[in-house]
């Protein structure tokens, strides 16, 4: 079988057998002797211990792989110009993508109104989150500690000094050659590591959900029914017309044919539930299935996973709508339009990591006068709904860099065609 066989395969396994084990345990047929070894021990135990190894072994190779892919990425630009270009493109469409992405939840939202009639008090208080300036973004953009950066695994930080290095190595002409191919061997071998994780992901795929279906099933989605489905609705619109109107305007290309280029990476991203985690493969795929060429995948995958949050920024926009509803409090359309500017701005310097939209949902609640604990109304059926997002996210990260590779003749159209 293929590899998006096996994926997909896994991941219904998976959800299925979990599903059926919450139902059983729900029912009291497995005991407390059953419960203490398919749950305790083998679902809550073994199986996530392995999809926790898995996740972890991924994220061993984000910092390497971005650092030196990019530097040889920056270093393969025929001009050195050309790099600003190439990254005020890539910026602008992402937060384009954000911004049509929250407006279009916005309208939904207030469309369908999927919190009215729950009617709830307002709490008497509730804690303050101040969403980051555009000041401190601009400047936590920079560097003061490279290897700090890397440690942390600052990612905005990495791509930045990561920048300057490949320029300067670039700068250097015949003189930095040894060095040049030095860092293209530390890539492959990078890439070869990646490669190997990859044909492993079927079997990290069905422990990581196995032991989440296992232990939620899809009994919590009942009470908010409304709010679920309008927000994966929202998501799915997005994803197939947003996306595929942009790549059939700004670059001319199938857009049938790129979602099913990108069908296995979605699955994996749905799996993982963090964009920074599904980086490896979101780069394997834009350049071997979809033609991106290393100088343009390199930049665009690593940002995107770091500022393309469109699926939680459809999150925040229903979210909010959903709790100003459950509360009655009515929102006037400068809230709204500070919902869109927040949200925009939060996603850049918001890790791409599991659960992240809800520390920038409480960002964007407060920013409008909202109760901070309306996330409590919607915290049971997230993790489902973070696995929809992320998939959503990384096929944006996949669409811009098709957008931009194909502006900057950067683009293997042979390879987007075939069909492997």
């Amino acid at each position: 079988m293929s590899l998006t066989t096996r994926i997909v395969l896994s991941m219904v396994l998976a959800m299925a057998g979990g599903i059926l084990l919450k139902f059983i345990d729900d029912s009291g047929y497995l005991g407390d002797i059953g419960q203490l070894i398919l749950l305790d021990f083998f679902t809550e135990g073994l199986l996530d211990v392995i999809g926790q190894i898995f996740i972890a072994s991924l994220r061993l190779v984000i910092v390497p792989l971005v650092f030196f892919s990019l530097v040889c990425g920056v270093v393969s630009i025929s001009s050195t110009s050309r790099i600003g270009t190439i990254s005020l493109k890539t910026l602008s469409l992402y937060l384009l993508t954000t911004a049509i992405a929250i407006s279009i939840a916005l309208t939904f939202a207030l469309l369908f109104q999927p919190g009215i009639g729950i009617d709830l008090a307002l709490p008497t208080a509730f804690e303050s989150t101040d969403a980051p300036s555009l000041k401190e973004v601009l400047v936590n953009i920079f560097p003061t500690n490279p290897i700090a950066a890397m440690a942390e695994g600052n990612m905005l930080q990495i791509i930045v000094f990561s920048l300057l290095f490949g320029i300067a190595l670039k700068s250097l002409g015949s003189a930095g050659d040894s060095l040049k191919n030095s860092f293209e061997t530390i890539n492959n071998v990078i890439l070869s590591l990646v490669k190997m994780l990859i044909e492993l992901a079927p079997y990290g795929i069905f422990a990581l959900l196995f032991s989440l279906f296992a232990v939620q099933g899809f009994g919590m989605i009942g009470d908010l029914a409304k709010y679920f489905f309008l927000l994966v609705f929202v998501l799915i619109f997005h994803a197939f017309i947003t996306y595929g109107s942009l790549l059939s305007v700004l670059a001319r290309i199938n857009p049938i044919k790129f979602f099913m280029k990108v069908r296995s990476l979605a699955v994996f991203a749905f799996s993982t539930s963090s964009s920074s985690a599904t980086m490896p493969i979101t780069l394997d795929t834009v350049k071997n299935k979809l033609g991106v060429r290393s100088s343009i995948g390199s930049f665009t995958v690593p940002l995107g996973a770091t500022i393309n949050m469109d699926g939680t920024a459809i999150m925040q926009g229903v979210a909010t709508v959903f709790i100003s509803q459950a509360y009655n409090i009515d929102l006037n359309m400068i809230d709204y339009l500070m919902v869109i500017l927040t949200a925009t701005l939060a996603s850049i310097g918001t890790a791409g990591v599991p659960g992240v939209g809800l520390i920038m949902l409480a960002m964007v609640l407060e920013q409008v006068g909202l109760p901070v604990e309306g996330i409590a109304l919607i915290i049971g059926v997230d993790r489902l709904l973070d696995m929809t997002r992320t998939a959503v996210n990384v096929c944006g990260d996949a669409m811009v860099s098709c957008v931009v590779a194909i502006s900057e003749d950067e683009f293997d159209l042979e390879t987007f065609q075939s069909e492997n």
